[in-house]
């Protein structure tokens, strides 16, 4: 099999385990007050998880998988070097797909403010408003399931750049970095598995990686009832339990000098996440009658934005040092300690339908004037 074949295979496959939990946790997603008689009307509302989890596994990637990688092979080489073409494409798609990601969120900031609701007082009748919050969230709604369509024809580019246009180039930064690897003898000595002993194993792990994740998502709520923000569990913890063994394996070929395998490990997931795995869960909410979006919280696509562009400025030179994959590290423990302290949903939101609740007061209403000066004539001739 052709060496990027098998790398865009690999990827594809350790982002399974995140598709699989994305999909298991919109298939239990239930809409505030469905099914609860009594208790909190948004438990069960696991949208705000879902999205903080797919921006949270970009940033693992970028910052924390990426730093630790830099750092360790700083370690043990001072300066490791990469191919251009590597980290140019993954930059490049990285700063188009969350561009793709910020439009829905932008867009509802944008016009927030300017929704109207229908209310009635002192007696009077109130017209109905045409740009109602429900309005604008059925917008965001169909905005982000036709940007997740073109998100995934963006990911299919890619693996067809990947795949075909730039080939050679990959397979050669590939063979080169084989060469280079400090373990290559210790790697070609050990037991390779046949076809159908690796089948059978991918067939048991997702298999038991499958009811894993369903007895995680079953703990959410209990999780988050025991003092865990809502935030910092989709931001943070749920993105280190499922990505795990994929970033031991990209700082274990860091530390053997395979930069660029390791580069590709950690770029590569972050683009299919934000291209693929993000919009299909949205797709897949479509399907469900589930009304997911990608509709982020304007906190958390900011540090996306600002996170690929850290990670871009150190990429521009070519080569990277213990120092720079200490300051990724360092701005991800920032960027947890700030997801442990912000409001879960349900007290305070930039981005969601119930932040409208607070801007649809009195200076918002529209009333047929005509209609009321009737009404008040009415009132005069009765008095």
């Amino acid at each position: 099999m052709p060496k990027v074949a098998g790398m865009l295979i690999e990827t594809t496959f350790g982002s399974l385990v995140e598709m699989i939990l994305f999909v298991v946790l919109i298939g239990k997603h239930r809409e505030p007050g469905e099914g609860e008689e009594d208790g909190n009307g948004d438990e069960g509302n696991l949208i705000p998880i879902i999205q903080a989890a797919i921006l949270g596994s970009i940033l693992t990637n970028l910052l924390l998988c990426l730093g630790l990688c830099f750092f360790v092979g700083g370690l043990r080489k001072t300066t490791q070097k990469f191919h251009s073409a590597i980290s140019e494409t993954g930059n490049g798609l990285l700063l188009v797909a969350a561009f793709g990601l910020l439009i829905p969120s932008a867009f509802y900031s944008a016009l927030k403010g300017e929704t109207t609701v229908a209310k009635s007082g002192l007696g009077f009748l109130v017209t109905e408003a045409k740009f109602t919050p429900e309005t604008l969230q059925r917008d965001i709604v169909k905005i982000s399931q036709v940007t997740s369509v073109v998100l995934i024809i963006a990911f299919g580019c890619y693996l067809l750049f990947n795949a075909r246009s730039q080939h050679s180039v990959f397979h050669e930064v590939i063979e080169t970095d084989e060469h280079g690897d400090l373990d290559r003898e210790e790697d070609q000595a050990r037991m390779k598995y046949t076809g159908t002993e690796t089948t059978v194993a991918l067939i048991i792990s997702l298999t038991l990686s499958t009811l894993l994740l369903i007895y995680l998502v079953e703990q959410i709520e209990a999780v988050v009832h025991s003092g865990v923000p809502d935030q910092f569990l989709g931001l943070i913890l749920l993105p280190l339990v499922e990505k795990a063994a994929e970033h031991l394996t990209a700082i274990d070929e860091a530390y053997d000098g395979v930069i660029n395998v390791a580069l590709f490990h950690c770029l590569g997931p972050s683009i299919q996440t934000a291209l693929f795995n993000g919009p299909l869960v949205v797709i897949v909410g479509w399907i469900l009658g589930k009304p997911m979006d990608l509709n982020f919280e304007i906190f958390m696509i900011v540090l996306v934005v600002l996170g690929i562009l850290v990670v871009g400025n150190f990429l521009r030179d070519g080569e990277t040092n213990w120092l720079e994959g200490g300051l990724l590290v360092i701005v991800y423990v920032i960027i947890a300690i700030a997801s442990w302290y912000y409001p879960n949903p349900d007290v305070a939101t930039s981005n969601g339908i119930e932040g409208l609740a607070a801007l649809a007061g009195p200076k918002h209403v529209i009333v047929d004037r005509a209609l009321l000066k009737d009404l008040l004539r009415m009132v005069n001739g009765d008095a």
